[in-house]
């Protein structure tokens, strides 16, 4: 049985390196030009995403390209351009979202193989065809299809590689294809500028032209207007079914412009999920508790396994706030003996440590700090907090810049987290 991948979002160098080390077998991302997430791409240049490409080659793992915006006649130049600078870096694939920029991409890197975009909105066979006939190797299937569609258009294309997406923001309008940003703030969603206008409050007015009246609706308590903001897709407890259909080659993570801890647990709970599957002993409550610490804005398992019309409670109407269970405390630097602090630690508390798949610690306890295994974790206590140039510290907060001494040596980007105060 061949094993289904998982991919996962690459916003930056670092936030690539924490998914691989977390369970991601393959990332995608881009430069800013012709990326459906300018933000996250603007983070790379040429030379650093082809640093990254060599990073993830190197660990056998793989790299799609995201060239999937919406070009204009003035950009087609520039396009060329950037398709053949992208090929250069060898990359593993070009997600596209437009039959144009295929013909365009097979011309110039006639070895490259080509994925299609979820913007493309494949739903059926027939456009599976199409688009299979011109040379694309692998569909992202349109969000809102479901898994029996899926296994019909496998059933027709054998060949054709499949992949579908099981987390993350969901967008209000049909698989990302929406205007309110760009008609309200000038920013267009499908040129990768989205200002996320659909998370925003909105007042609601009744108007009478004929008589001019113009009055407020009052809205029942506790219910809001949030009236275009959708939960957050979460399939992490269908993965057993998504991969008992057999249909499915890859499962992608949402999150380009999330945090590194959302890269991190995703990846380890998505990891887990999959090879708990093919050793059968899948659990899907201990995916979710994972899932629940980070921020979110409510969880709805969307449309694959089930159909939208039959969706219940899959907007948040009250508050587009993220939150989750946890707070990350630190994040530990590359070198395994410093972590950055991300909230507030004192000495004497403990807190949890989650570290990269395959890992393993050593538990020590000196003058430092304590690093032990309880109840089938691993915490870190800190007697005292020392920074790198050997200053000490009666607490540390977020703002603080300052390298942080560990009581020993930790997996590179291993995480220090903590329950929320407040969970909203």
């Amino acid at each position: 049985m061949k094993k289904v991948e998982l991919l996962s979002p690459a916003g930056n160098f670092e936030k690539m390196k924490i998914a691989l080390a977390y369970g991601a077998d393959a990332v995608y991302g881009g430069v800013s030009h012709f990326s459906l997430r300018i933000r996250s791409g603007k983070e790379f240049t040429y030379e650093e995403f082809g640093e990254a490409i060599n990073y993830a080659h190197a660990l056998g793992k793989k790299v799609y390209v995201t060239i999937n915006g919406f070009p204009f006649n003035n950009q087609l130049k520039l396009l060329e351009t950037h398709l053949a600078k992208m090929a250069e870096l060898k990359p593993d694939a070009f997600i596209i979202s437009t039959p144009g920029v295929i013909k365009l991409a097979r011309k110039i890197a006639p070895n490259m193989p080509l994925h299609l975009s979820t913007q493309a909105n494949v739903l059926n066979y027939l456009d599976a065809e199409f688009y299979y006939d011109q040379g694309v190797e692998r569909i992202i299937a349109a969000r809102e299809i479901s898994l029996r569609d899926l296994e019909d258009i496998k059933k027709h294309i054998p060949d054709l590689e499949l992949e579908v997406f099981v987390h993350g923001s969901m967008c209000f309008a049909y698989s990302g294809r929406c205007l309110i940003s760009a008609v309200q703030m000038g920013r267009v969603p499908n040129r990768g500028s989205c200002a996320n206008d659909c998370r925003l409050e909105y007042t609601l007015y009744a108007a009478n032209e004929e008589h001019g009246t113009l009055f407020r609706l009052e809205e029942q308590p506790d219910i809001g207007t949030y009236i275009f903001n959708a939960k957050d897709m979460n399939l992490a407890s269908h993965v057993d079914e998504i991969l008992k259909s057999g249909v499915v080659d890859s499962l992608k993570i949402e999150g380009r412009t999330k945090s590194p801890y959302y890269a991190a647990i995703t990846a380890k709970a998505y990891r887990e999920a999959i090879d708990d599957f093919y050793h059968d002993s899948f659990s899907a409550d201990k995916y979710q508790k994972e899932l629940m610490t980070t921020k979110h804005r409510g969880f709805s398992d969307a449309y694959l396994v089930s159909r939208p019309f039959e969706k219940e409670e899959t907007q948040k109407h009250d508050n587009a706030i993220s939150a989750g269970s946890h707070e990350v405390a630190g994040l530990v630097r590359e070198d395994g003996k410093y972590f950055m602090c991300k909230y507030k630690i004192f000495p004497d508390e403990e807190i949890e440590l989650v570290t990269p798949q395959g890992q393993n610690v050593t538990y020590v306890d000196n003058d430092i700090g304590t690093i032990f295994e309880k109840e089938g974790k691993i915490f870190i206590l800190f007697k005292k907090i020392v920074t790198e140039s050997d200053k000490e510290l009666e607490s540390v907060h977020s703002g603080n810049l300052n390298p942080i001494t560990l009581p020993g040596d930790l997996p590179a980007y291993s995480i220090l987290r903590k329950p929320a105060e407040e969970e909203i």
